[in-house]
């Protein structure tokens, strides 16, 4: 099997896209309620796309780091769960990340019924996704000391 290699820089750049995208949805959309929500085509793209960005970033990343250190998945459910066990989250904390791999996949494949209910989990449950940031930014610059 090839070695496994990312671009030089990558990661941090996507690490800078992600928490502009996550400052983004804090100032201006994680108040919004459902009907504001729900009669703004518009704003319903907006919201849904920047935590599609969000969360796709964040799992080529953590998959990045799992190939990295040779752990395997098949999903990106597993990628979410194998990397909250290898930043030592909770067993919690991993299925929530795990979820996120599940609503991610939610809102790029367009199912309407539960779009509302990805929003409304990826902001009751962020701060675990900015931990997870955190340790990335960490993971990285360690690496490259």
């Amino acid at each position: 099997m090839p070695e496994f290699s990312y671009a030089k820089g990558r990661i941090i750049e996507s690490i800078a896209f992600v928490t502009g995208e996550m400052k983004e949805f804090d100032q201006d959309y994680a108040n919004k309620k459902y009907n504001e929500y729900s009669i703004d085509a518009k704003l319903q793209k907006i919201i849904d796309r920047t935590i599609e960005n969000i969360l796709t970033a964040i799992i080529e990343m953590s998959g990045a780091i799992l190939a990295e250190n040779n752990i395997k998945t098949d999903s990106y459910s597993e990628v979410m769960r194998k990397i909250g066990l290898y930043f030592e989250f909770s067993d919690t904390e991993c299925e929530i990340l795990a979820s996120f791999a599940v609503q991610r996949n939610r809102l790029a494949h367009r199912y309407l019924n539960f779009r509302w209910q990805v929003v409304t989990f990826y902001n009751k449950n962020k701060e675990i996704v900015k931990r997870l940031l955190q340790k990335i930014y960490e993971y990285e610059a360690l690496k490259n000391k």
